[in-house]
C-alpha cells in the first residue's frame, strides 16, 4: 500500500468517524457535509471526493456501527464458554454503548429513515445481527435459542432506549 493510499483510508475513516458524530448530534436530515467537514477539520469537497451523496455518508457510517457490533460478538463467540455466552454478549454490546454512544445513536436514527438504501443497510445489518447471535445460542446449545435470541435483541434497544433517554433503571435486573 502507498503512503497516498494509506493516507487517504486514513481520511476517509477519519470523515465517517466525524459523520457518525454529527449525525447522532444534529440529526441525519439537519446534518450537513459542510458540519461533516468542519468536524473532520477539511473542506466541504474532499467530502464529496469520498462519497457522492450525504446518504451514502450515512450507510457507510451505518456498516461501520454495524460492523463493531458483529466483531465483537465473533470475537466473544470464539473465545468464551457455551455457559457464559449470554453475559458476555452482553457484556460486549454494554462496552459498545459506553464506547461507541454516537454509533449507536446513529443506528436508533436510521431505522426512522424511509429512504430505501438506508432502509435495505438497516435490514440487512440487523439480520446479520440476529443470524449471529441466533447461530451462536444455537451452537451452544440454548434451550430455545430462537426466543432467547429474540429477547437479546429486545433487551439491546431497550438498553439503546435506556441510554438515549438517560433512563438507567429500565435497565436493573434485580429487585
Amino acid at each position: 500500500m502507498t503512503k497516498a493510499t494509506s493516507t487517504s483510508i486514513n481520511r476517509q475513516k477519519e470523515i465517517i468517524s466525524a459523520a457518525i458524530e454529527v449525525f447522532a448530534e444534529m440529526g441525519y436530515y439537519r446534518a450537513t457535509t459542510a458540519k461533516v467537514a468542519e468536524r473532520a477539520n477539511i473542506s466541504q469537497p474532499y467530502v464529496f471526493r469520498f462519497f457522492a451523496t450525504k446518504e451514502a455518508l450515512l450507510v457507510e457510517a451505518l456498516k461501520v456501527s454495524f460492523a463493531r457490533i458483529i466483531d465483537s460478538f465473533h470475537r466473544v463467540i470464539h473465545s468464551v464458554s457455551s455457559e457464559r455466552l449470554e453475559q458476555e454478549l452482553i457484556a460486549a454490546y454494554s462496552q459498545i454503548m459506553v464506547e461507541y454512544r454516537n454509533e449507536i445513536l446513529l443506528q436508533m436514527q436510521a431505522q426512522t429513515i424511509h429512504e430505501d438504501v438506508v432502509m435495505n443497510v438497516m435490514q440487512q445489518e440487523l439480520r446479520k445481527i440476529h443470524a449471529t447471535v441466533y447461530d451462536a445460542f444455537r451452537q451452544a446449545g440454548t434451550d430455545q435459542a430462537l426466543e432467547r435470541t429474540m429477547l437479546f435483541l429486545a433487551r439491546g434497544m431497550l438498553c439503546n432506549i435506556s441510554m438515549s433517554l438517560d433512563l438507567p433503571e429500565l435497565m436493573k435486573i434485580n429487585d
